[in-house]
Parts: C-alpha cells; sequence; structure tokens
C-alpha cells in the first residue's frame, strides 16, 4: 500500500490537535471538578504595607575584608582583574 506524503501530514497534525483538544477538555473539566468540591474560596483581606525600616546605623564589622570578598567573587564571576572592579557604596540590610 502506497501512501502519500500529504495523508501523513495531515494525519500527524490531525493527531496533535485531536491530543491538544482533549487536553483542553481534560483541563476544564478537572478545573470544574476542583471548583465544585473546593466551595467558595476565603476571601482574605488584603495585609496591610509595612512601614519603611528604620535607617541602621549599626557599623558593618570586618568592613575592608567584606569589601574585598565581594571584589574576588563579582571578579571572579565576570572573568576580570580584581583590582579592575570600584565597590563604591555597601548597606547592610
Amino acid at each position: 500500500m502506497d501512501v502519500s506524503s500529504g495523508f501523513v501530514v495531515l494525519m500527524g497534525i490531525g493527531t496533535v490537535f485531536f491530543g491538544l483538544i482533549c487536553i483542553i477538555v481534560l483541563s476544564m473539566a478537572m478545573s470544574a471538578i476542583c471548583r465544585s468540591m473546593g466551595g467558595a474560596a476565603p476571601v482574605v483581606a488584603a495585609p496591610a504595607a509595612p512601614a519603611a525600616p528604620a535607617a541602621r546605623t549599626d557599623a558593618i564589622p570586618n568592613r575592608q575584608a567584606m569589601i574585598a570578598a565581594i571584589s574576588a567573587a563579582i571578579a571572579e564571576d565576570m572573568g576580570t582583574d580584581i583590582s579592575g572592579i570600584r565597590i563604591l557604596s555597601v548597606k547592610k540590610l
């Protein structure tokens, strides 16, 4: 039996679209089942936005060592020399 290439293409496309339609129908059915079993979703009030934290004035211990470690990590990641890295400011969060 000789099957034309057009028939093969149409069967492939038809199979794909039939599968997609089945997935859509199954997901819609599962969604309806989950909604019917779950009942009404409880209404949750949106939490109030937290106030902005006060600025910290704590000194960072070993500041120079920390900046050296940060510079080394950045230089390693960028593949450059550590002398080409300049950190302008560091803030404790």
